[in-house]
C-alpha cells in the first residue's frame, strides 16, 4: 500500500575550529527521532478505515523539500512499489495525478490504479483526495515545517484510508504501519539526497589558469 500514499524528495568536511559547534548541532538534531509512525483502526460513518500519523525531520531546507515533493512525475524513482506517477492536468494550485502501483499483503499482491487531486499551499502543505480508483476512501495531507535550529525541515504526513479490498483487522494495522514506515523512510532519504553541496564557483585566478592551460 506504500504507493497509495503519494507525495506522496552529504556530507561535508567541518574545519577543526567548528568541531564543537558542529557536534552541538548534530546532538540537537539526533535528539529528534528521524521517523515516527502511528496507525490505528477507526470507524467513521460506519466505515472501518485506518488513520495515519507520521513525521520525520530532514536536513534539507524547505525550498528543496517542496521542489522534490511536488515533482510528481518523478515519484516512482524513489517511492516503493510505485510504477508510474504522472500529472494529468494542473489548474493553479490544483493538480490531478494518476498513479499505478502494487499493494502487497502477506503472500498476495494486487495492482492498484488511482487518480487523485493534490491541492498545494506553496512551501506549506499538500492536501490529497481521491477522485477514482482502487480505494473506498483516501485522504492525506503533507505539512512542511522549517526547523530554524538546523536549517532543515520537519515533514508531517497524516491521512485516512480504506482499501476497496479486504484487509484483516489488527493484522492490517501492522501491515499498513510497516508500509508507511517504508514509504516515509524512502521519501526522507530522497529529501536528504537533495542537499548535496554545490561546486564552489571558480575564482578569477582559476579562470586565468584554465585559459592559460588551454592556450598551451
Amino acid at each position: 500500500m506504500k504507493q497509495l500514499l503519494l507525495l506522496l524528495l552529504i556530507g561535508c568536511a567541518v574545519p577543526m575550529v567548528g568541531t564543537s559547534l558542529a557536534f552541538a548541532q548534530n546532538t540537537r538534531a539526533d535528539a529528534v527521532p528521524k521517523l515516527q509512525v502511528q496507525v490505528k483502526r477507526i470507524t467513521q460513518e460506519s466505515l472501518h478505515m485506518y488513520e495515519i500519523d507520521a513525521s520525520g525531520t530532514v536536513q534539507a531546507p524547505l525550498p528543496v523539500v517542496w521542489r522534490i515533493l511536488t515533482g510528481y512525475d518523478r515519484m516512482e524513482e524513489f517511492v516503493p512499489d510505485l510504477s508510474l506517477c504522472r500529472v494529468l492536468s494542473r489548474n493553479g494550485n490544483e493538480v490531478i495525478i494518476e498513479q499505478f502501483g502494487t499493494a502487497r499483503f502477506l503472500f498476495m499482491s494486487r495492482s492498484i490504479h488511482l487518480i487523485v487531486r493534490a491541492t498545494e499551499q506553496p512551501m506549506s502543505s499538500i492536501d490529497v483526495d481521491l477522485i477514482s480508483g482502487d480505494m473506498k476512501h483516501y485522504e492525506a495531507r503533507w505539512e512542511l515545517v522549517p526547523v530554524p535550529e538546523t536549517g532543515g525541515t520537519r515533514v508531517v504526513y497524516t491521512g485516512r484510508i480504506m482499501p476497496s479490498f479486504y484487509v484483516p483487522g489488527i493484522l492490517g494495522t501492522n501491515l499498513i504501519r510497516g508500509d508507511i514506515e517504508r514509504m516515509m523512510g524512502a521519501v526522507l532519504a530522497r529529501l536528504d539526497k537533495g542537499i548535496a553541496p554545490r561546486a564552489l564557483p571558480s575564482t578569477g585566478t582559476d579562470v586565468a589558469r584554465t585559459q592559460a592551460a588551454a592556450a598551451r
